[in-house]
């Protein structure tokens, strides 16, 4: 017997299903996890539609679609489906970001419609860790960035962003989404940084957490300080504060080309276990 499938926006009643389904893969899920558990599966709070691919009725894989694609628990009968669906509507999206097998199929079958991209990053390797180094001292100077603090950190986040993306995310609106996305981070207690006569020299931010995992985001250096150990350090003061106040476990994803943040990552404890991709517009 045949087996049916289909494809449609997930419904607001489906969110145990949706949750039960993304918890299968809980470090690659963790960023849109975060969102369904905040906002649950209404686009409006959401911030985008979640689809859904179904077999038999059942749901068996999900793409977010808002201001990124991200396909998740994803095969190839799902990614094509997820495919024609984006390609009917359109580009709406500033990014296609995910675990790097069904990112680049999703990718492959867009390209001729969306592209040329602006950056394909094919190979991401997706490091967690889950205990703290045994020879790396987290730095005892970074701390929690205090709301009072906004207009000192919020340079170095548009540095680190520009930097790793290539524009600025003060373009269009004038940077109002990105600063209040910052703000969110500060005032939930997620943004950490060493401040020294009010200029940040290193920060992060955690930009997801879930019961099972969170993902660690924004890791910079100030330029006339690297080379000095910071990025070490650093890491390991925030590997401190994720493991004791929000997951088990402790993720990020890095480009392949960077050489010198992988070797830190390594040292401050993180293992590759997998790989994102990301396709920039």
């Amino acid at each position: 017997m045949l087996s049916t499938t289909s494809t449609k926006v997930v419904e607001p009643a489906e969110l145990p299903e949706a949750l039960a389904l993304l918890r299968r893969e809980p470090v690659n899920n963790a960023f849109v996890t975060a969102r369904v558990r905040s906002a649950g599966l209404d686009p409006w709070r959401l911030g985008g539609e979640m689809w859904g691919w179904y077999r038999d009725g059942r749901l068996e894989s999900l793409c977010y679609s808002g201001a990124n694609l991200v396909p998740l628990c994803a095969g190839p009968e799902a990614v094509r489906a997820f495919a024609d669906r984006a390609r009917r509507q359109g580009r709406r999206c500033s990014s296609v970001v995910g675990p790097a097998g069904p990112t680049m199929a999703l990718w492959e079958l867009l390209e001729p419609y969306w592209g040329p991209a602006r950056d394909v990053r094919a190979h991401q390797p997706l490091m967690v860790a889950d205990r703290m180094p045994a020879d790396v001292t987290p730095d005892p100077l970074v701390r929690r960035v205090a709301k009072s603090e906004m207009e000192v950190v919020l340079p170095a986040c548009v540095a680190m962003f520009t930097e790793e993306v290539g524009v600025s995310p003060l373009a269009g609106d004038g940077g109002l989404i990105y600063q209040a996305r910052v703000a969110e981070l500060v005032g939930t207690g997620r943004s950490f940084a060493r401040i020294e006569d009010g200029r940040v020299v290193f920060k992060a931010e955690i930009g997801a957490v879930t019961p099972e995992a969170c993902q660690i985001q924004g890791v910079w250096v100030a330029p006339d300080r690297r080379g000095e150990g910071l990025s070490e350090t650093g890491m390991a003061a925030v590997l401190e504060y994720a493991l004791r106040d929000f997951s088990p476990l402790v993720s990020l994803y890095v480009n392949d080309y960077n050489a010198p943040a992988r070797a830190a990552y390594r040292r401050v404890g993180f293992r590759e276990v997998g790989a994102f991709a990301s396709i920039l517009f």
